[in-house]
């Protein structure tokens, strides 16, 4: 997917969300901090934990910036005390705790919190080793593939989509969190995964091109204005979440966050309603939701 914005100018690779603003994309997490200068510390905003990691078992988490850029120097602080600071990667190693059950991590600056489920070994190794992946994933934004067999150390793992290297951004032996190669064409595409002595796994995801098609002009206030989301790669319906990111100047239609499914078939869209409360220009980010495989 390429990264729109309606003043013609070209930003980053579009990233973590689909992601409107001015009518435009956002940008996704940097492959590489030596290309350009690394965001500082500060501008911390996302935080990526695995949802399962092994007790005594070694995990990665990643942290990004508001341009879903990886952001290195980075302190995250853990519910049980344990603290780690993120490498010129934007990534860091930890070891899970020795006691099961839930805790959370902060990113040291904010107070959002981010969960994860502490499993015992037995409970990580009776789950089947067979990655699972969603039936869809956006070409834009991190999948998760879960079940088991994978590398605690993020880069211990090779994930290749289409036959192309994929990023891991997170990990633990239950869960990776991956980026889709930034040249992969919307469509099915076969994955393979691998760690260490684990068997090769191969299967398939639908990934999907999510483009946007709407008025950039300031919005005035009593002004109803839709919102279409153009979708690439499939003929089927699938789901997908707005947040509107200026409630001052506009709310939408249906709650915050709304929720749409696109039409199916070849003019596959979704359509999101705007309604102007004061003048001005508006942030709207617009994601597909998880879809069972």
């Amino acid at each position: 997917m390429r990264l729109f914005v309606y003043n013609h100018t070209m930003l980053l690779r579009p990233s973590v969300y689909a992601c409107l603003f001015w009518c435009a994309f956002s940008a996704i997490p940097s492959l590489s901090l030596s290309a350009r200068q690394a965001p500082p510390a500060s501008a911390a905003r996302i935080l990526l934990l695995p949802k399962r990691i092994v007790s005594g078992e070694t995990a990665t988490l990643a942290v990004l910036d508001g341009s879903g850029r990886l952001t290195p120097g980075v302190t995250v602080n853990f519910s049980n005390g344990d603290h780690v600071v993120t490498n010129p990667t934007g990534r860091a190693l930890f070891a899970a705790p020795l006691e099961t059950g839930v805790i959370y991590a902060t990113i040291a600056s904010q107070s959002a919190r981010v969960y994860t489920t502490i499993l015992t070994p037995a409970e990580a190794s009776a789950s089947p080793q067979a990655p699972s992946a969603p039936a869809f994933a956006s070409l834009a934004d991190r999948f998760d593939l879960t079940k088991g067999g994978f590398c605690g150390q993020a880069d211990a793992n090779s994930v290749r989509v289409a036959g192309k290297p994929a990023l891991v951004l997170a990990s633990s032996p239950a869960v990776l969190t991956v980026l889709p190669p930034p040249d992969l064409e919307p469509g099915r595409a076969q994955i393979e995964v691998s760690c260490a002595k684990h068997p090769t796994s191969h299967f398939s995801v639908t990934f999907l091109d999510l483009s946007l098609n709407a008025d950039s002009t300031p919005l005035a206030q009593g002004e109803h204005r839709t919102l279409t989301v153009n979708v690439r790669g499939t003929a089927a319906k699938v789901p997908l979440e707005a947040h509107n990111l200026s409630p001052k100047v506009a709310e939408l239609a249906g709650g915050n966050p709304a929720r749409a499914s696109s039409s199916g078939g070849t003019e596959n869209a979704a359509h999101f309603e705007l309604i102007g409360r004061e003048r001005g220009n508006f942030q709207i980010s617009v994601r597909l939701l998880p879809t069972a495989p």
